[in-house]
């Protein structure tokens, strides 16, 4: 039986921002060292170093399967490791970044879930469980655990102040970046 945090999927409509809309009009590339294609089932199987890019959007795994067969635009990438990674730059210059035993990427509903050791970060705001569901388009999150878990699900927020406190300390570091030679 599965527990569910709806007090974290309310909160964490505020806290997150929506992923990086141009991304999902760009190709997806994937860098392996290893592939095996099966025309018949439309699958394919990277293995070893695997990186997805498109656009800002990025997943380092160890296995990635790619499911084609519902056609162009709706497949599904499922990556693996210990943990597989996922990292994206959002519309409001953010970053979001999440790590889990599973990553699946759902390309046609942009959503991204997370399975076995989740947890979702961005800016200072964290979310971790068993399982993660994040519809990068509807800005909406749901974090599950099982009853025999021992953690549950935990999310933390900071306050505002923080957050802005971050934000300015970076964009001063990044200018000192830009004036070196």
């Amino acid at each position: 039986m599965l527990r569910v945090s709806a007090l974290t999927v309310t909160l964490l409509l505020s806290t997150f921002s929506l992923a990086g809309e141009g991304d999902f009009g760009l190709p997806i590339k994937v860098d392996s060292q290893s592939n095996f294609f099966d025309g018949k089932t439309k699958t394919s199987i990277f293995k070893r170093d695997v990186k997805i890019t498109q656009g800002s959007l990025e997943i380092l795994a160890d296995e990635v399967e790619v499911i084609a067969g519902l056609g162009d635009g709706k497949e599904v990438f499922i990556a693996r490791g210990n943990p597989a990674r996922y990292s994206q730059k959002l519309d409001d210059g953010s970053n979001i970044s999440a790590a889990a035993n599973e990553i699946k990427y759902e390309v046609a509903n942009r959503t991204l879930t997370l399975t076995g050791d989740a947890e979702l970060n961005q800016d200072s705001s964290l979310v971790k469980g068993e399982s993660i569901s994040f519809n990068m388009e509807l800005e909406q999150l749901i974090a599950e655990s099982s009853d025999t878990s021992t953690g549950g699900v935990t999310a933390i927020f900071q306050p505002d102040t923080l957050r802005k406190k971050q934000s300015e300390e970076k964009k001063q570091a990044d200018q000192e970046k830009d004036k070196q030679p």
